[in-house]
């Protein structure tokens, strides 16, 4: 028996390290539609300064890494990247380039920063199988991390070519997350340190870090409300609070805010709570019952003095803050409407909006309707690790709810949860069946040595005395009561046999439709660059590569000193793929520097002017989808720079640019949103596209047609339209020509009243 299961275990294992590299690489290759469809590039906008920054290391080495002062960014400021950064993608990246040119393996820069997501997916999956298995078994383990290499809320931010953060940071979150239940389970102080580590690293890679450092604190007091205190709470928490403060704090971009900042005050409180209850529990052990009580009263009265006291301390540390030490994206989780009263720059990211409830049905699709049922299977029974799961997924779902971006938060939790579900249900489908023919098998096998028994045996048993009949009675209903109360826990969980069957036909169609759902969404859905774009016509795909286009031109058409100037959203683009100098970018480290662009963009076109040739800017784009029908483009986006521009600058406000608070650009337009910067610059020569001037994102003809830049000079429009680019025109040139005027007007007997009025407002003459 002992042989047979050993057999039985090692083929378990071997079995499940199968299954897991098959995960593996369905986790990788699923990501990779990208690269198929279209090309190996990098995504979105955040990426190309991650890109950027990871070639700056590989060329330069890590300590010119850290103290980069990068002067092509947020000019005239400029950016100390070292101190900024969350240094953990780049330096995991550059490591992995370092590996490979190592072992002679030459990739580039670019190819190592493309695959980066799908090679930490593959990672992702393997930590939610431990995270898993340490809370229900391999089982459980192993549906959940299959079900999170194809999730598409993970898939959105871990496709080939998204080389962000959050590539490295969901990795960092499961594996933390699963060292802390291990921690938990096993109290071993090996564990704790890994765990410290651990946190470490998420620290590095992602600001999300602060999740977990709420998180944990929230299960650990909840452990000890419920009465559910250990030593094994104690090594579990402790080490991550003491050394991974520390170790968080070595992290240029987080520093003393790992101490002084009130995301982290809850952390520190827990700490104190659970020194109190472990000293408490430590005095009970080793005094009697009466000296007990007089000592607990001497602990918590000296914890609740000591508690008071760093509370105050903290207070009085952050009262000078208006926001109370939380950062505005915090503020924002915690009251959703706090960043649209009070910070339009985080509430005009597309990503910082609620999501709608197809988004839930898009990106977990059926993983919605488990997670509740997993849930209950966490309760059946209930644990420290199971509790922990049930207070993860609770979170997350609100996180999620405030903010579309923290879906991909809630995507391990519905993945674990699910799996979970999934374990429990096949358990108990398949253990009726199985029971089932176990059973027929019993009774076959006593059939047959029933009918083998030989005659002589037969003829021994008859001469036997046999019991009586009261004896054999008896002895029947203890062996009854014996099988009764061993099966009864069985048979309390068995179904029939046609009911188990019709079950597990349900429960794979239902894996069925979630497989081909995560397939088409990451073909689909997630696959395409931003940088490139496409649509399917009767014709066939048309692929739009205009924002190449224009970063080429800039590159090679302009000086590598000038400047641009275009909305943030664009600014890591610009500054990586043409190398020139922007005045804002992605970081968006300055309201005000964001705010005067903003005001810019809402001005007139001589007051733009004004305000680009005092920031030295030499080039001006906007992106325009009017054409094409591209929906993000400038104008759509125009009434946030207004809202960010009015923030800093009282004289642009909102309702000027509104008729009867709709925001329009037809002939109903206020005279203030068809005189703007950005609706010229948008609109210039616009009826020489289409013929009439019919805005197809907007679904009408525009306002105003035909009109003449007086500051501006369009030096390159791309192919469909999509991005314009004008150069200002110098002050001398726009002199030249009025001298002309003036000598015109002289001519005829002196200068002209009008002229006069010009040369009063000049303020260059």
């Amino acid at each position: 028996m002992a042989a047979t299961a050993t057999t039985k275990d090692a083929t378990g294992t071997v079995l499940s390290a199968i299954i897991l590299i098959l995960v593996a690489v369905l986790a990788f290759s699923i990501r990779l539609f990208s690269v198929i469809k279209y090309e190996s590039v990098i995504h979105e906008f955040d990426p190309y300064f991650n890109y950027r920054v990871t070639q700056y290391l590989s060329k330069n080495g890590v300590y010119d890494f850290w103290n980069w002062f990068d002067d092509r960014t947020w000019y005239p400021l400029g950016r100390v990247i070292g101190g900024t950064v969350y240094p953990g993608l780049t330096l995991t990246a550059g490591t992995m380039w370092w590996i490979f040119n190592s072992l002679n393996i030459p990739l580039s820069v670019e190819t190592v920063c493309v695959f980066t997501a799908p090679i930490f997916s593959a990672n992702a999956a393997w930590a939610t199988y431990l995270l898993t298995k340490e809370v229900k078994g391999i089982g459980a383990g192993l549906t959940a991390a299959a079900l999170i290499a194809m999730v598409p809320s993970y898939i959105s931010r871990s496709v080939a070519g998204s080389y962000d953060n959050e590539a490295v940071a969901i990795f960092a979150l499961v594996f933390t997350f699963y060292l802390y239940i291990k921690t938990l389970n096993t109290g071993s102080l090996f564990y704790a340190t890994l765990n410290a580590l651990a946190y470490f690293y998420m620290v590095c890679s992602w600001g999300g870090y602060t999740f977990i450092i709420n998180l944990i604190p929230m299960h650990v007091l909840l452990c000890i409300i419920t009465g559910r205190y250990s030593s094994r709470l104690y090594i579990a928490y402790a080490p991550l609070v003491v050394l991974g403060t520390l170790l968080a704090a070595l992290v240029p971009v987080v520093g003393f805010n790992a101490v002084m900042t009130s995301e982290h005050f809850g952390s520190f409180l827990v700490f104190i709570i659970l020194n109190v209850v472990a000293l408490g529990h430590y005095i009970k052990r080793t005094v009697s019952a009466k000296m007990f009580k007089v000592a607990i009263t001497l602990v918590i009265s000296f914890g609740m003095v000591v508690s008071v006291a760093l509370a105050a301390i903290l207070v009085a540390s952050v009262a000078a803050s208006p926001t109370k030490g939380w950062s505005g994206r915090s503020l924002s989780l915690l009251d959703p409407t706090y960043a649209s009263k009070y910070i339009p720059i985080i509430a005009s990211v597309s990503e910082h909006q609620p999501p709608t409830w197809p988004s839930y049905f898009m990106d977990i699709n059926v993983l919605a309707f488990l997670v509740p049922a997993g849930i209950i299977a966490c309760f059946l029974p209930l644990s420290d690790a199971s509790s922990f799961l049930v207070l993860y997924i609770v979170t997350s779902v609100y996180f999620s709810g405030v903010m579309v971006r923290l879906m991909l938060v809630l995507a391990p939790a519905a993945c674990i949860l699910s799996g979970i579900a999934l374990s429990e249900a096949f358990a108990v489908l398949t253990r009726s069946i199985k029971f089932k023919q176990d059973k027929s098998e019993v009774l076959m096998d006593e059939s047959n040595n029933g009918s083998k028994t030989s005659q002589p045996e037969k003829d021994k048993e008859i001469v036997r005395e046999r019991p009586s009949k009261k004896s054999r009675r008896m002895e029947k209903e203890n062996v009854e009561k014996v099988l009764e109360k061993k099966e009864v826990k069985q048979w309390s969980l068995l179904l029939p046999v046609e009911a188990s069957a019709v079950g597990i036909l349900l429960l794979i169609v239902l894996g069925s439709f979630y497989v081909v759902h995560c397939v088409w969404a990451a073909a689909e859905a997630y696959s395409a660059p931003s940088i490139v774009l496409s649509s399917h016509t009767p014709e066939g795909v048309h692929v739009f590569d205009d924002f190449r286009e224009a970063y080429a031109w800039l590159s090679h058409n302009t000086d590598i000193d000038d400047k641009v100037a275009s909305w943030w959203d664009y600014g890591y683009q610009t500054t990586a793929m043409a190398n020139r100098t922007v005045i804002v970018d992605n970081n968006t480290w300055n309201n005000t520097h964001i705010a005067t662009v903003g005001t810019a963009m809402s001005s007139p076109e001589r007051q733009a002017w004004e305000i680009f040739q005092s920031l030295d800017v030499k080039y001006v784009f906007v992106v325009f989808g009017g054409l094409v029908g591209y929906p993000s483009d400038d104008i759509n986006k125009f009434l946030w720079m207004v809202r960010i521009g009015g923030g800093v600058f009282p004289h642009i406000k909102e309702p000027d640019y509104l008729r009867d608070g709709q925001y329009r650009i037809d002939s109903q337009a206020t005279p203030t949103m068809l005189n703007s910067l950005m609706y010229k610059l948008s609109y210039y020569r616009f009826t020489e596209a289409d013929g009439k001037g019919f805005d197809r994102v907007r679904r009408t003809e525009i306002g105003k047609k035909y009109f003449k830049l007086t500051h501006f000079e369009e030096v390159f429009t791309t192919h469909h339209w999509m991005v314009r680019i004008y150069k200002l025109k110098p002050p001398k040139n726009r002199l030249r020509g009025k001298n002309k005027k003036r000598s015109k007007s002289s001519s005829k007997g002196g200068k002209s009243s009008s002229w006069k009025k010009q040369e009063k407002r000049n303020p260059w003459h």
